[in-house]
């Protein structure tokens, strides 16, 4: 049926397009011939084709253009009285006898359009005739495009300031206004009039809805002349124009006239008159149907006023003067009440648009911005967790907003309404929120510097820190997750103070925060806390000197009673290399405060973590060489503790599963009997049984591999033992002699000799690049070399 009606609607635009032709080719040999009653006998009746009603808007427009074209050759021939001998007055008179009043109306505009332009013409009385005259057509189609006519034909005639007449140049402007506002509202009558006609099946109606659509431009077109007419002021139109416009957009309750003709206020008229009307153009918004698109007219309003305020630094003041941003707040306000079905998303999207204008207008005045977060928590309060992917992504934005006008996380923390609206995030977008806070640290490298402010950071993160919903962790995708807790990680080291006192507060919020997150958060965020305590503590010793004990409460003491038992609860929650690892790190860093008691306690509680807790054979050969090498820089140590952890470390190091980790272990363990510090120990008799044990325990190995494998295995523990040597020889122990070095070369080279011998191309290389040293040595000469001439080589 709609594709028989589009047939039908061809034919008919075809008919009437051949009519127009046909009359407008004798209309046109009568305007050469200069015949006045031919040219309007034809011309009336190729206007007849314009009183059809069997067109759609679309194709009754194409048919208009038609006859549009050809008026415009007849306008030309009445402006010139001499080629048809009838003064203009009397040709007006003339017109209004044609029969049909759809063609003596197109007439009676294109004489009055001529009529308008001669100098003597009675303005006034030519405009209110053309308009009153109009109001015969009632047809929505045939009105409309005659109305547009008239506005096409008159609006470079109205007269405004600078146009030659006998009235006053301020009523002349007048006379131009009241011509426009008339024809502007009764051509938005016809236009609404249109939707009556709409009925029948939903395809059809919505066809014809589109239809409508595309004239709006035909209504808009006399708010455009309104602001293109030199005389009208801010004044006029405050009191005239933008008054009378806002009534026949409010009475006209139609959702599409009102969502078009607000956005044309908006864009036609200027800046200047927005911000000195505002409380009047605001004032309608609450009036219109709760189904217009208020918000995105609202936040084409506020995009122009920010712009207008960006471009020109001097209209600010008027912003404070007129009280932009109370109006503008108190219309949204209104709006949202008096639309109770609002979406959520459409109110959040409002004070999104607020908030851009505040930061863009006022940027100084946190008050406005907080003005406006606790707008939107208000209308957030008592609804569930927003679950609305867009309404979430509104308030992302909404909350990224000042993040990205401030580029300072700390300006978002005095805002007191910003966590609050933060939670009413579900958890994951929380997530994605905290991250952009984040983000933002990082990239601005901003310094938290109070505990007030890390709490409140750490409010706004807690999606990050701890399950908000409860989630399972086996259900958290885990590279998102790992990258997450490793950005937390990051934002611990952009917590500092100078004071000592106010840093020592910042770690302890933070601890409280992070010992909440679970086993799986605490090995990512724990390290970097007791780094940052660390380095507090290296700051007090540094401090020790100048500072009086009483007048400061953190000392380092205080500072490792707390790092022990943070360090603690991670070695709970199965993290016990990472948590050996800190403890470590910890008895360093007391070593560097002289405190052994505090050191002493910290290497006891490695030890423990390695005897109950490392059950796996390679943590265990990783963990007791960070042990060898910790104890290996202590020196704060007396004679009883040193010997206590150095047996209890060289014992370990004898029960490790392998021989090859054992045999390394222990001659790690000969670097502990001889530290070469100026007032490092040096027992060289313990450091030869250290790697005559290793030697052993290499040759254990050696044997072990024989009977498993058939063969002795390679040397290459030899050869690290024979390094060792090398090592200490050269350090000037007196219990590394040059014979003993020769006889272990022997050895090796016996061993690698030997038919049952698996030889390696690594350990071969490993032993040619000892002896090539120990060759350079000797012919390198000096105290070293004569030291190694007795080894044969």
């Amino acid at each position: 049926m709609i594709a028989e009606r589009f047939e039908d609607e061809e034919k008919w635009l075809a008919e009437g397009i051949a009519g127009i032709q046909h009359n407008a080719f004798f209309m046109h040999r009568a305007l050469d011939e200069d015949n006045l009653r031919d040219a309007l006998k034809y011309s009336a009746q190729m206007l007849s084709e314009l009183r059809t009603s069997r067109l759609s808007p679309h194709k009754y427009y194409e048919l208009y253009m038609r006859a549009f074209d050809e008026l415009r050759r007849l306008e030309m021939f009445f402006k010139d009285e001499r080629r048809h001998g009838v003064a203009i007055a009397d040709l007006y008179e003339l017109v209004q006898h044609a029969g049909n009043i759809l063609p003596r109306l197109y007439l009676l505009c294109t004489v009055g359009s001529a009529y308008l332009r001669s100098k003597d013409a009675p303005v006034r009385d030519v405009l209110k005739d053309l308009v009153e005259m109009c109001r015969s057509v009632q047809h929505p189609i045939r009105g409309l495009f005659l109305r547009s006519y008239l506005s096409q034909v008159s609006k470079d005639k109205l007269p405004d300031i600078g146009h030659e007449h006998e009235e006053g140049e301020s009523k002349d402007v007048m006379v131009a206004v009241e011509f426009v506002l008339q024809n502007f509202t009764e051509m938005n009558k016809l236009w609404v009039r249109l939707q009556l006609q709409h009925q029948g099946p939903s395809r059809i109606r919505e066809k014809r809805e589109k239809e409508r659509n595309e004239l709006r431009d035909l209504v808009g077109k006399n708010l455009h002349v309104l602001s293109q007419i030199d005389g009208v002021n801010l004044e006029m139109y405050k009191d005239i124009v933008l008054p009378s416009v806002l009534e026949q957009v409010v009475n006209c309750n139609d959702e599409l006239a009102q969502f078009y003709l607000m956005e044309c206020i908006i864009q036609v008229f200027p800046d200047e008159y927005h911000l000195q009307t505002l409380e009047t153009l605001l004032g309608a918004c609450p009036q219109l149907q709760p189904t217009v698109d208020i918000k995105t007219v609202l936040s084409q309003l506020m995009d122009r006023l920010s712009n207008y305020a960006a471009s020109n630094t001097e209209v600010l003041p008027e912003f404070l003067q007129v009280e932009a941003f109370a109006k503008l707040s108190t219309a949204i306000g209104r709006v949202i009440e008096a639309q109770a079905d609002m979406p959520i998303v459409g109110a959040i999207a409002l004070h999104v648009s607020l908030l851009t204008f505040t930061l863009r207008v006022h940027p100084d005045r946190f008050d406005y911005v907080d003005q406006v977060l606790g707008s939107c928590v208000k209308k957030l309060s008592g609804k569930p967790k927003l679950d609305d992917s867009r309404a979430t992504k509104q308030v992302v934005a909404l909350l990224s907003a000042p993040l990205d006008k401030y580029n300072d996380i700390v300006t978002a923390l005095t805002l007191s309404n910003y966590p609050r609206v933060m939670d009413h995030l579900d958890h994951e977008t929380n997530k994605v929120m905290a991250m952009v806070i984040i983000q933002s640290i990082m990239k601005n490298n901003t310094c938290i510097s109070t505990a007030d402010k890390v709490e409140v950071l750490f409010e706004l993160i807690k999606g990050l820190i701890v399950d908000l919903d409860g989630t399972i962790g086996d259900e958290v995708d885990e590279e998102d997750f790992n990258e997450e807790q490793n950005s937390v990680a990051r934002l611990i080291h952009m917590l500092h103070n100078d004071e000592p006192e106010e840093m020592f507060k910042i770690i302890c919020t933070v601890k409280k925060h992070i010992m909440s997150g679970g086993p799986r958060r605490l090995p990512f965020t724990v390290p970097s806390l007791i780094f940052s305590a660390l380095r507090l503590i290296r700051q007090l010793h540094g401090q020790d000197g100048d500072i009086v004990g009483e007048e400061v409460p953190t000392t380092p003491k205080k500072i490792f009673q707390l790092l022990n038992e943070i360090i603690e609860a991670l070695s709970s929650v199965s993290s016990p290399e990472l948590a050996l690892r800190l403890y470590l790190q910890c008895a360093e860093a007391a070593n560097d405060c002289d405190l052994e008691p505090v050191a002493y306690e910290f290497f006891t509680q490695a030890f423990v973590l390695y005897e109950e807790e490392i059950a796996d054979s390679k943590a265990q050969v990783t963990a007791i060489h960070l042990i060898i090498g910790s104890l290996q820089r202590m020196n704060v140590f007396g004679v009883e503790n040193r010997d206590t952890l150095t047996h209890k470390a060289t014992g370990y190091s004898a029960k490790l599963l392998k021989k090859p980790d054992q045999c390394r272990a222990v001659y790690a363990c000969s670097h502990l009997f001889w530290v070469d510090d100026q007032d490092g120990i040096k027992d060289g008799e313990r450091v030869l049984l250290c790697l005559k044990r290793a030697l052993r325990i290499a040759n254990a190995a050696q044997q072990m591999a024989n009977v498993a494998r058939g063969s002795s295995g390679p040397v290459t523990l030899f050869v690290e033992i024979l390094n060792k040597y090398i090592y200490y020889f050269e350090k000037g122990n007196p219990q590394i002699t040059s014979a003993t070095i020769q006889g272990l070369i022997e050895l090796i080279t016996t061993e690698m000799q030997s038919d049952s011998a698996s030889a390696l191309p690594a350990s071969d290389a490993f032993f040619t690049s000892t002896l090539r040293y120990i060759q350079f040595q000797k012919q390198k000469g000096g105290i070293l070399g004569e030291k190694y001439d007795p080894i044969k080589v």
